[in-house]
């Protein structure tokens, strides 16, 4: 698929030194350059982790290779990673600070943006206590950035309210974990793809969202020719069409069928009594549970036939090793977290989990995403310890060399009560960085409202304008990608090196030099941060603080890292002793019951909304709307429609529609009709801010997790006329 995308664009398939120009006759034309030096550094889209080689030229990146010898990828990238080199000279780059003066934005020296920004951080708190401050980070920044951020906020400003972005997709996941393992930590790795008997993807569009995976899928069939792979989604994605079966699941179905397949599992005897004896508390109550999910009624939840229902789970019971992966299908669900234990239940009743094949897997979305999670002083304390626990401060205090009274006793407010907080004037400044909620936070009238209540409001990021930084008080430009020194670490755990290839643009500085430069104007930098001078301090730090963690990172070297592609801590998968981080020693089984989501269609708002990724663009498209090439593919979104509602409303192909929701209205976009979707069901990508799929949805949040339900409202859709004025 990748060498006819690259033939399209006019790309040599055998060698990639080249750069993009364009040409007023024929648009994209390829021109030979060669690279003066190769730099090996990591891919900073997704969460797969590809190492890839940038060449360089005269101090500016003129192409990228997959890294051969990386063994995540092994040469390969997707289109994203195949032009990612272009982020770096993009024409909406960040280049120097900018300061809100008589309702503009103009120029000013990081001293005064600096002077500015600590001035009204201070009068806020000073007025409105510590955690009048609401700092919002990313997946994006560099691992030794997010342990250094956790500090400054929590300890050197003293703000409890401060969460990542990674709220947004994978916090489901991490409380899901942490209900049945007792700890955050994906258990399984990429390998376990190839040598499974039974792949069930669930929610888990991977051929669009993490592409390179799909090649682990292929290697598992060459090798194993009695393999079966499922794909569960209510849309027939690209992943559905690679697989051998797919369920095309009544959104919101997921728990049913999960819970039916463990009745079945249960019924038919296809469990490991040995090992959920040995290593799980709850099966008696979880069994009773269960027993209702016959498979008539999961048929009729689900709208799967009864006899699909028991096949999947005699594939999945007889299979000698069955891996489960998801992402944000189950995820972005007012029931995410529990849709995940409902997963780890099979895994657990069946024995599958810490043996070769065998793993429920969370997918991650962003290339960090996991690196904030174990560091940043969020959702836990630095290495997954917990704020409720005092040996954890305690421990974190001696390293620290702090008094332990300083570190909280509980979290802050998550993401959507920090914006809920700053709409009720709790929160009086608001600093986010490396994010665009303007177009990725729902329900966007709440979003703006935010926004524009706060006293102060700061934007960090590498590129400007984007709809976020439009409201700012006060703009930083960080370095990105590609700029800048650290580790990432992947969906399977694999810390892998960040390498700079090139010099930030104008008065742009890194995200880590940004924050000590704060520190200190603070007054804290020597005692929080004494004697760093670059990333690899921190990284230094951050070994000793993961030493003895499930997510130690003391065995790894900065330069191990470098030559041997990264490294995963705790080794291939987690768990194969049967021990698990709980009270017990086991891990907990749940009873999950399957509850109708929030906003139900009706006569007026008849369709359910979905939404979700195209391969061409990430996330907000801060970063590939500037990629000509990939933004020339995709320039704009669509609306998918069965063709039965679309002959309903007497619609046709390439229509301009509305979609309208109890809360707002999308308007102006292309309809395409397709099977893809079911009767009854629409889905629009979220990418494009000027067509904000957000403006629709509705803020409703899982109530453990805080990660919203994005994928299920009610909207209805009308034809777009056009006003004349």
């Amino acid at each position: 698929m990748l060498k006819r995308i690259r033939r399209a664009l006019g790309i040599d398939t055998r060698q990639s030194e080249y750069t993009f120009q364009r040409d007023p006759r024929f648009g994209h034309i390829a021109t030979a350059r060669v690279a003066d030096t190769w730099v090996k550094t990591t891919c900073g889209y997704c969460s797969v982790g590809c190492g890839m080689l940038v060449g360089v030229k005269d101090n500016k990146a003129v192409t990228v290779r997959g890294n051969p010898d990386h063994p995540v990828n092994l040469g390969k990238l997707c289109p994203k990673g195949l032009s990612e080199h272009h982020i770096l000279n993009a024409p909406g780059r960040a280049k120097q600070p900018l300061l809100r003066k008589d309702g503009k934005l103009v120029p000013v020296s990081w001293d005064e943006a600096l002077t500015v920004m600590l001035e009204k951080i201070s009068a806020v708190q000073q007025k409105y206590g510590s955690d009048s401050l609401g700092v919002i980070s990313t997946g994006q920044l560099v691992t030794e950035e997010f342990y250094t951020l956790g500090k400054l906020i929590q300890l050197g400003f003293g703000s409890r309210n401060y969460d990542g972005n990674t709220t947004l997709c994978m916090a489901s996941a991490v409380s899901g974990y942490k209900l049945t393992f007792g700890s955050d930590g994906p258990p399984g790795s990429y390998a376990d793809m190839e040598t499974a008997d039974l792949i069930l993807l669930i929610g888990a569009n991977i051929a669009d969202n993490h592409p390179i995976l799909c090649q682990r899928i292929e290697r598992n069939r060459q090798c194993n020719q009695n393999s079966t792979v499922i794909v569960v989604d209510p849309r027939v994605t690209k992943t559905a069409m690679m697989a051998d079966i797919h369920l095309p699941i009544k959104p919101r179905g997921d728990i049913a069928l999960l819970n039916g397949i463990a009745h079945i599992l249960i019924r038919d005897g296809l469990i490991d009594r040995d090992y959920i004896h040995q290593h799980t508390t709850g099966f008696e109550e979880f069994a009773s549970f269960v027993a209702d999910f016959t498979p008539q009624h999961v048929a009729e939840v689900t709208g799967l036939s009864e006899e699909t229902i028991v096949n999947t789970a005699h594939l999945y019971g007889k299979a000698k090793a069955a891996f489960i992966g998801w992402t944000m299908g189950v995820n972005h669900s007012t029931q995410g977290a529990a849709t995940v234990t409902a997963i780890n239940n099979l895994a657990l009743i069946t024995g599958n989990i810490g043996r070769a094949g065998a793993a429920p897997f969370s997918i991650t979305g962003q290339c960090n995403a996991m690196g904030s999670r174990e560091t940043s002083f969020t959702t836990a304390l630095p290495g997954y310890r917990k704020f409720e626990k005092a040996q954890d401060r305690e421990d974190l205090a001696r390293i620290w060399n702090i008094d332990a009274d300083r570190i909280p006793t509980s979290r802050g407010l998550a993401y959507p009560d920090i914006i809920e907080a700053a709409v009720a004037g709790k929160v009086k400044a608001l600093w986010f960085i490396a994010t665009n909620p303007a177009v990725s936070f729902p329900n966007y009238a709440l979003l703006k409202q935010a926004l524009e209540s706060v006293d102060f409001l700061i934007v960090q990021d590498g590129f400007h304008p984007t709809p976020t930084s439009e409201f700012a008080d006060l703009v930083l430009p960080a370095a990105i990608w590609g700029e800048k020194e650290g580790t990432y670490t992947n969906s399977e755990r694999r810390v892998s090196k960040v390498n700079p290839v090139v010099t930030p643009p104008g008065l742009a500085r890194s995200d880590f030099d940004i924050f000590l430069d704060i520190a200190q104007r603070l007054g804290v930098r020597d005692e929080l941060f004494p004697n760093w001078q670059t990333t690899h301090d921190a990284f230094k730090e951050w070994q000793r603080v993961s030493a003895g963690r499930m997510c130690d990172y003391s065995n790894f070297t900065w330069q191990q890292l470098e030559d041997e592609g990264g490294a995963q801590w705790g080794g291939d998968r987690l768990y194969a002793d049967g021990i698990f981080p709980t009270a017990t020693g086991k891990a907990v089984l749940y009873s999950v019951p399957c509850l109708p989501f929030v906003e139900q269609p009706n006569e007026e708002y008849n369709f359910i909304f979905n939404t979700g990724r195209t391969v061409e663009h990430w996330h907000t498209r801060t970063k590939t709307a500037e990629v000509e090439m990939l933004d020339s593919m995709v320039p704009n979104a669509w609306l998918e429609m069965n063709p039965i509602d679309a002959a309903k409303l007497e619609l046709r192909p390439h229509d301009r529609v509305n979609v309208l929701s109890r809360r707002s209205t999308v308007r102006n976009i292309e309809l395409r009709i397709t099977g893809i979707v079911a009767p009854g069901q629409v889905f629009m990508p979220f990418h494009f801010a000027e067509t904000n799929s957000n403006l629709v949805t509705l803020g409703a949040f899982d109530p453990i997790s805080r990660e919203p339900n994005f994928k299920q409202c009610a909207v209805r859709v009308e034809k777009y006329f056009k006003t004349l004025k």
